[in-house]
């Protein structure tokens, strides 16, 4: 059978939505490969998606429903059909409505795909059912957050404007493992004799590809931000015309800056005064400085204000407006693309539901709160026993006798094991969705290519089954993914509304378009100007606040991998074996004091767990702080517990978010 091209998107949690050119013969996916159409990535793609028909045609693949058998965790399950799957899992979510309330049943989702019709269809299901309502601020909604109160609306650098920076602050962003695809622009830049600066806790991906790195002491990112503005005061540096008539409160702010001397960053930070000074010098001096900012620094207590901190100081230099000034790594403010509320449909909820936060499951699960405890929990599109905060409460909530688990999935994650009914699940080629790229101005759609595998369904198909047998007859209900896509292309936001007709085109018949870049000399605030003082905020002054922390000598950081994504990627041996084992980085002179080798076995503990690791010892992670890589599964580990379980609760200062780069672990040789 002749084989021929489609076009399709990388459904993955990843800043670009990269455009792939997917061969099949109709049947099944032979290859895929990177779409040099496609406006941002032009053709890269990283090596996980490289052999994508690998995960779609993997031997380990779950292809029909299943019922437990065995103990919870023990991954024993039977082949039962969908009617009696659907007809099981209806019958005991009527007997909980009856009996304890909607808000007993706890959907649970995250970025398992990341399209817009997939991810979010569930919403509507569980609105109309008035369920739990979950709070999705697992990854970076503090730093949203902190770059919402500074910015409003305003779009920050697309990537592909960074080929005018004149400078480069990469801030607590592992490019290489998260940002593939702006990497070519930062070693063009070096090559052409621009300055690229690294500032991290951990630089081991990083650190070969810039001109200096800064190492500093987790937690603190917003000390050094304020100890460089209070070097560009000092020294005249600042842009003062700039800062007094485009933002809020600046005067009043300059004048909080007295104490944030390079001398008392140097105690918070870790990194030498004259370093923090010369930063500032260097930063103030280029014409059009980028701030490349990641996600890691808002992971803390004060992730939130740290974003607001390392914002404002992006318009110290009143680079905002210039080609390739400002920053780069928050909302590019293209969108919206299409009224997400046609999939979510708020308006099914007829009253509140219970809210919990995502990083809160194992308190729902077990009751830890003194709340009603959750009697059904439905996981789609996440894997939270490997990559939400506190593994041990989650796993004792999923052990629980009178929990009813339904988890819709592609394989036998660590999550799916503890499932008393588990749903195979599609992958992005055998479905229909649209696509908005969280960190750059395109927007796509992927049309199906093949039948989904096996007795595989995607969400919205799933959706459907439960409303049927739920009785739910809106409308909604009956209709295609296709019948859905057409009507979000139907209702254009914002973002579409200037695309020409050949763009239109493109959607209509699958692919992806590039949207305007957002002006970033304008702000979108409801002054019109930058807020450094925002009275909304409880904290309505920026300042130095300080993060969680712990009892224990060392800061733990997770960092991401460049083998996998998140949990997903576990059934590619090829991926998994090139990652290694389970490591934990630590400073030589950190190693030295426990008297820990090079690639020892050691034990990672603190109030909460202990997780065994390999040690490796490297002088790109920061003195007193230990860097675990990437998430794994149960089979590299002995009882099963993953770095997560020495992760707190704990939320954010603003975001309601995950701070699971603020806790301390000690380590000690297995």
């Amino acid at each position: 059978m002749a084989s021929y091209i489609r076009k399709t998107i990388c459904p993955y949690d990843c800043p670009t939505s990269c455009g792939l050119l997917a061969e099949t013969d109709g049947i099944r996916i032979l290859g895929v490969k990177g779409d040099p159409d496609h406006p941002a990535a032009k053709g890269l793609i990283c090596r996980k998606m490289r052999h994508y028909e690998k995960s779609v045609h993997s031997p380990e693949r779950i292809l029909i429903p299943m019922k437990r058998v065995g103990a919870k965790g023990e991954g024993r399950f039977v082949p039962m059909t969908w009617d009696d799957a659907v007809k099981e899992i209806a019958g005991r979510w009527s007997r909980i409505l009856e009996e304890d309330g909607a808000d007993a049943i706890l959907p649970m989702y995250y970025s398992g795909v990341m399209s817009v019709l997939q991810r979010k269809c569930g919403d509507a299901f569980f609105n109309r059912m008035g369920a739990c309502d979950m709070v999705r601020t697992l990854c970076s909604s503090a730093k949203g957050a902190g770059y919402e109160a500074v910015m409003g609306q305003t779009g920050c650098l697309d990537p592909r404007e960074l080929k005018d920076s004149s400078f480069y602050l990469v801030w607590g962003s592992n490019m290489k493992a998260t940002r593939l695809q702006s990497m070519p622009a930062l070693i063009q830049a070096r090559r052409q004799g621009k300055r690229v600066v690294l500032i991290e806790s951990c630089a081991a991906d990083m650190d070969v590809y810039c001109d200096q790195t800064i190492l500093i002491r987790p937690g603190t990112d917003g000390a050094l931000a304020l100890a460089m503005m209070h070097v560009m005061e000092e020294e005249n540096l600042a842009d003062r015309d700039f800062l007094a008539h485009r933002t809020n409160g600046y005067e009043a702010f300059r004048k909080t800056l007295a104490p944030y001397t390079s001398a008392w960053a140097e105690e918070e930070t870790g990194i030498p005064a004259e370093v923090i000074a010369g930063l500032a010098r260097e930063y103030a001096s280029a014409p059009a400085p980028a701030i490349i900012l990641g996600s890691g620094p808002s992971r803390y207590g004060n992730g939130g204000m740290t974003t607001r901190l390392i914002t404002i100081l992006s318009a110290y230099t009143g680079a905002w407006g210039r080609p390739g000034g400002g920053l780069c790594g928050c909302n590019p403010g293209a969108g919206p693309y299409v009224d997400d509320r046609l999939v979510t449909r708020p308006d099914f909820r007829k009253k509140p539901g219970r809210r919990v936060n995502i990083n809160e499951i194992a308190s729902a699960l077990t009751g830890s709160r003194g709340e009603k405890p959750i009697r059904s929990f439905y996981v789609y599109g996440g894997n939270p026993v490997a990559s939400v905060c506190c593994q041990k409460g989650i796993l004792e909530g999923l052990l629980r006798p009178d929990l009813f688990t339904v988890v819709h999935e592609r394989f036998m994650t660590d999550t799916a094991m503890y499932a008393d009914i588990l749903l195979p699940a599609t992958f992005s080629v055998e479905q229909t969705d649209v696509y908005t790229a969280y960190g750059y101005c395109t927007f796509g759609t992927a049309r199906k290519i093949v039948e989904p595998a096996g007795q595989s369904k995607s969400n919205w198909n799933t959706f459907r089954l439960l409303a049927r047998a739920m009785g739910y007859g809106e409308e909604y209900f009956k209709r295609t993914e296709e019948e859905m896509v057409e009507e979000l292309l139907a209702h254009p936001m914002e973002g579409l509304t200037r695309i020409s007709e050949k763009e239109w085109r493109i959607l209509r018949e699958g692919g992806v378009i590039s949207t305007a870049f957002a002006d970033h000399g304008s702000f979108r605030t409801p002054s019109g100007k930058m807020m450094i003082y925002n009275e909304n905020l409880e904290e309505a002054m920026p300042r130095y606040m300080k993060s969680h922390g712990g009892a224990y000598p060392l800061r733990l950081v997770a960092v991401p991998s460049a083998y996998t994504l998140n949990s997903v990627f576990m059934d590619r041996e090829d991926l998994s074996s090139g990652r290694g084992p389970m490591t934990l980085m630590l400073h030589p002179r950190d190693a030295a004091a426990r008297k820990i080798a090079d690639g020892s076995h050691v034990t990672a503990f603190n109030e909460l767990a202990k997780v065994e690791f390999t040690a490796k010892i490297t002088p790109v992670v920061a003195e007193g702080t230990v860097a675990a890589g990437g998430v794994y599964n149960r089979t590299f580990t002995k009882d099963g517990l993953l770095v997560n379980a020495l992760h707190h609760e704990r939320l954010s200062d603003i975001g309601a978010a995950t701070t699971l780069n603020d806790n301390t672990v000690d380590v000690r040789p297995c």
